[in-house]
């Protein structure tokens, strides 16, 4: 494993030879980092432009350094998706912070995390800037796949595709940086299937992986349409309850800061133009819980699509080791009253959900219309 700021990089060294050779000398200004969730994406972007800022090359120690990994340097801005997508506000934001030099570093990098959640007109706001950046501009663009992003933008950057890590790194990661005892690592790498993020939950939290072992076993419970409609709205239900958990809080911090900034007293005067920001406030935390209940729910596909796959791997007999072997009884029990093909089915159901949630259909709707296909 590569050492510095790419210490976090797990499984990608082809990746991090391209970045070192890039932060060394051989520069390009746009780049367009893909690959599957959990495989980096955003952990390469920081540690590349750590290593673009370190009088090292990215030692990993430096001031430069610990500013750019704790998001605190003033030159490497970083755009996250709270909400559904990346409106063209917020584009053009980022082209002006884009077109400053750079003013305590040696380059003014913008790292834009979901670039796949860009709206058209956001993309479109972008691509001038990326076409002809600033002589000290750097644009890191980061989403699942190239096609997920606009092609005037892709075809400008320096496309970096990121692999899922074994689960053998990954439990290697783990116990090396966690201090996780090897047993444990090794089931949550391949739980998570290669997901460094989730493995990391998992293996801190007895009651996500308890919590996951209920959904995996989700396929092998549902034999009528009351057991349909009761996962469904149970998914939804426990997504849309975490999704208040993480943003209670800092709604509430939004606001006051808001009110701070407007001079607002909890009962004074509302001055004007106070009620438009607190609309537009409002908007962007309803926004932002939407997106985190989806991203909630997608992971709990991710996981039954786990568990169908070694369904489908024992009716095919292949021989490979089970993703979800502390279900294997269940597993292959189901396996042997059902068939491949329908197996598959139910596999294409939950791709096509996901595709749904994705261009925004209720998500209550799409999962019932899922499960009634896999039941069916």
């Amino acid at each position: 494993m590569s050492d510095g700021v790419w210490s976090d990089l797990v499984g990608q060294e082809r990746a991090v030879q391209i970045f070192r050779s890039a932060a060394e000398g051989a520069m390009t200004h746009a780049w367009l980092i893909t690959g599957p969730p959990g495989s980096g994406r955003s952990t390469s972007a920081v540690a590349f432009a750590a290593a673009l800022q370190c009088p090292n090359n990215g030692c990993g120690q430096c001031k430069d350094c610990q500013m750019v990994l704790d998001g605190t340097h003033a030159d490497v801005t970083v755009i996250d998706t709270e909400g559904l997508s990346i409106g063209v506000d917020t584009a053009r934001d980022v082209v002006r912070r884009a077109a400053m030099f750079p003013s305590v570093g040696e380059w003014q990098i913008i790292i834009v995390e979901d670039a796949d959640r860009l709206t058209e007109q956001a993309a479109n706001a972008l691509l001038k800037s990326i076409e002809e950046p600033s002589p000290k501009t750097v644009w890191f663009l980061c989403a699942p796949f190239a096609e997920d992003v606009l092609v005037t933008i892709r075809s400008r950057s320096r496309l970096v595709v990121l692999a899922t890590p074994p689960s053998d790194t990954v439990a290697a990661y783990l116990v090396r940086k966690d201090g996780v005892d090897p047993e444990t690592a090794q089931f949550v790498a391949s739980a998570s299937q290669g997901h460094i993020g989730r493995a990391r939950a998992l293996a801190r939290n007895p009651e996500a992986q308890a919590r996951r072992r209920d959904i995996v076993a989700l396929p092998m419970r549902m034999r009528s349409l009351a057991d349909v409609m009761s996962a469904a709205s149970q998914i939804v239900a426990e997504a849309q309850s975490r999704a208040e958990t993480q943003c209670d809080e800092l709604d509430a911090k939004e606001l006051a800061a808001l009110q701070s900034s407007w001079g607002v007293e909890e009962k004074g005067k509302r001055p004007t133009g106070y009620a438009g920001a607190l609309s537009a406030l409002k908007k962007d935390q309803d926004s932002r819980r939407k997106r985190i209940a989806r991203d909630e729910i997608d992971r709990v596909l991710i996981e039954l699509m786990s568990a169908l796959r070694d369904v489908l791997s024992v009716q095919l007999k292949t021989g490979q080791p089970l993703v979800n072997p502390d279900v294997r009884q269940s597993i292959e029990e189901f396996a042997s009253r059902t068939t491949a093909k329908k197996t598959l089915a139910s596999l294409d159901a939950i791709a096509h959900c996901r595709k749904a949630l994705a261009a925004n259909a209720a998500p209550q709707i799409a999962m019932e219309s899922m499960f009634v296909r896999m039941v069916s």
